[in-house]
This record gives structure tokens, C-alpha cells and sequence, in this order.
């Protein structure tokens, strides 16, 4: 089972950049998120979508407060 966080720019277009990063649980990928939210946000990732390997978990979330 492999967790990713799936990034989006404001018009939910995938965005490549930063290459993600792969989590072993829901947990050690809600808690990055939690620490790197406004480095991808200065990246331009607009909104996150979680996948559970293929699965949508959740999502899309935005990281912005606008």
C-alpha cells in the first residue's frame, strides 16, 4: 500500500513539481502535508488530492486561505 499526494495548480491542472513523495500509511502523509503545505503552495501547487495507490482518499484540497 503506497500513499501520494497528488498536486494540482488553481485550475486542476496536474502540477510535476515537486516529484512526490510516497508514504507507507494515511498518517505519515497527512503529517508531511501538514509540514509542507506552504513550500508547495510557493511551488505553485494550488490543491492536493491524497491516493491510496490508485484510490482517490480525498480531495482536491486546497492549501491556500484565499
Amino acid at each position: 500500500m503506497s500513499w501520494v499526494w497528488q498536486y494540482q495548480d488553481k485550475s486542476g491542472e496536474p502540477v510535476r513539481v515537486p516529484a512526490p513523495v510516497e508514504f507507507g500509511n494515511k498518517s505519515d502523509a497527512e503529517s508531511w502535508l501538514g509540514e509542507s503545505w506552504r513550500e508547495l503552495l510557493d511551488q505553485g501547487v494550488w490543491q492536493v488530492i491524497l491516493l491510496e495507490d490508485e484510490r482517490v482518499e480525498y480531495g482536491p484540497m486546497g492549501l491556500s486561505a484565499d
